[in-house]
Parts: structure tokens; C-alpha cells; sequence
């Protein structure tokens, strides 16, 4: 790997920054506050970026025991579309009190699409330990690690990041390492959960509009046509406190969490790109006993 400084970091991840710049708009976070969020180290992601994080912003990191959530309340996301209230009881205690569930995944990549889960492992994500998707269901099979962070800034005692941190038990890698939280934009009618994975100078985001079915599981779908709506972005920041943007249509998410049984739920989680299906993911979440 080419290294070009501090400030540029690895030739690669220079190269990418270049195409988001490139093809992406300049805009600043007064201008688009939901593009907001942590931006990762040159170097290296992985859990301990929140750790830094938390050091520059002055936050105490809780991560004891307790049974803490990614959506601490599921009523954030309430709106003209989404109604908390429906939602399974076993699906909202899963959101929010997340780190009192054990998690097993499967993963299964899609024909052609092979190669291109390789090459990302290859040149991103084990060297910056973040977005380590499984390539195959050996990945997951010794389980995953769990854990939930709240970021809390201590004079209100508010939560700034809620954050999630899994890793893959076999080989030690972070699988995802992002943080969590209610964000509203232009092109929905509505609170979105925004999941924020911090990247060299930059971030990604996935907007997910909440849909509720008639057996009150949820969908999270990141998917959407022009610059505002739900979906995946990548930003890049600048020395000037802006940013490139740059929003990927063709790239969809969706994730579907229902019950399945007593005290546990599952999930398929399903991505795409030009309509075509490239990875997908299954979860079991088991609540643990007393929790």
C-alpha cells in the first residue's frame, strides 16, 4: 500500500476521496445537517475511532453491562408514515436495548458479485477494520461480538453517538463499527434512522426510512432517486468546514427485523446495486436470559 501522508492517507482511499470530490457536490453541514457525523483517521477505523472521537469531544463513553440500545427510544422515529406503537414487542426491545442480545450471522454473495466482496476485503476493510463484510458463512460461524457505546456529553447527560461494535469472533476483524440515530431529510415525510461508518476524512451514510408491516415487524430501506432522499452518501471534508457529497442511487439497503419466538427475533438484511442483489445477510437475536 502506497502511503501519501497523514494528511492524504493510502493511495487508495486518496483515490476514492477523489471520486467523491470529483462526481459528488460541495455543500456544507448548515446546508445538509443530516450529512453530519464522525469522520475517521487516515490510518486506521475500527472501534477504537470512537474512542479517539470521544477523547476530541470531550464525551464519556458508557459501555458497561446494561442493557443499552442503538435507538434508545423507538419513538424517535414516530411520523405521518412510521407508527412506534405497532411495531413488536420483541423488535423494539431489540432496538432498544441492543447489547442484551447474542447475534449469529450467515452471509451469502451473489454470483458475479464474488470478486468484488474479495477485492473491498482486500484494499479496504481489513486494513482500515471497518465494513469487514463476511465473505462467506465460515466468516460468522464461531458467532459475532456485540456491543453497544453511548457517547454522552456530560454536563446534559444527552447521548450524542450511540454506537454499535460487532466483531467477527474468528478472526478478531471489526465487522461494523458506526453510529446510530434519528435524522430527518429533504425527500421523506418523516424521521429516518441514519447509520454513519467513519472512513479517512470522510464518512459514509445510510438513511433508512422506517416502514412498519401488518405483524409489526420493521424494515429499514435506504432507497431513494435524487441528492435528499433516504440513501447511501459518501462525504468527504475539507480544511474549509466543507464537504464533497455524493449520493449513490443505484446502491439499496434494506433490512427487515420480526419476531421468532420467545426472546428472540431475526433478520434479512439484503443489498443491491443496479437493481441487483449482491449480499445477503441473515441475523438470529437471542435475548439473553434476565434481560
Amino acid at each position: 500500500m502506497i502511503w501519501l501522508g497523514e494528511k492524504r492517507g493510502y493511495l487508495t482511499d486518496w483515490t476514492t476521496q477523489l471520486w467523491v470530490a470529483a462526481t459528488g457536490r460541495t455543500t456544507s453541514l448548515a446546508e445538509t445537517p443530516w450529512l453530519a457525523g464522525p469522520v475517521g483517521d487516515t490510518r486506521r477505523i475500527g472501534a477504537d475511532c470512537f474512542r479517539e472521537i470521544a477523547a476530541r469531544e470531550g464525551l464519556s463513553i458508557h459501555d458497561g453491562p446494561s442493557a443499552r440500545g442503538i435507538v434508545p427510544d423507538f419513538g424517535v422515529l414516530e411520523g405521518p408514515q412510521f407508527r412506534a406503537s405497532a411495531v413488536a414487542d420483541e423488535v423494539r426491545r431489540f432496538y432498544e436495548h441492543t447489547a442484551a442480545y447474542e447475534l449469529d450471522a450467515w452471509a451469502e454473495w451473489c454470483g458475479a458479485f464474488r470478486p468484488f466482496g474479495w477485492l473491498l476485503a482486500v484494499l479496504f476493510s481489513r486494513r482500515l477494520q471497518q465494513l469487514n463484510v463476511p465473505l462467506s458463512g465460515l466468516d460468522t460461524s464461531r458467532g459475532l461480538t456485540n456491543s453497544v457505546w453511548h457517547l454522552v456529553d456530560t454536563p446534559s447527560n444527552s447521548c450524542r453517538y450511540a454506537v454499535w461494535v460487532r466483531h467477527l469472533v474468528g478472526s478478531g476483524d471489526t465487522l461494523y463499527a458506526g453510529s446510530y440515530g434519528p435524522s430527518q431529510v429533504p425527500g421523506w415525510n418523516g424521521p429516518c434512522l441514519k447509520v454513519t461508518f467513519p472512513l479517512p476524512n470522510g464518512n459514509a451514510h445510510v438513511i433508512m426510512k422506517p416502514i412498519i408491516h401488518e405483524d409489526g415487524s420493521v424494515s429499514l430501506v435506504s432507497s431513494g432517486r435524487r441528492f435528499g432522499d433516504p440513501g447511501f452518501y459518501f462525504t468527504v471534508h475539507r480544511d474549509d468546514d466543507r464537504l464533497f457529497a455524493r449520493y449513490v442511487p443505484t446502491m439499496r439497503e434494506t433490512i427487515r427485523v420480526y419476531e421468532a419466538g420467545t426472546h428472540e427475533a431475526r433478520a434479512d438484511h439484503t443489498l443491491t446495486l443496479w437493481g441487483f442483489v449482491f449480499l445477503r445477510l441473515h441475523y438470529r437475536l437471542r435475548r439473553l436470559q434476565g434481560l
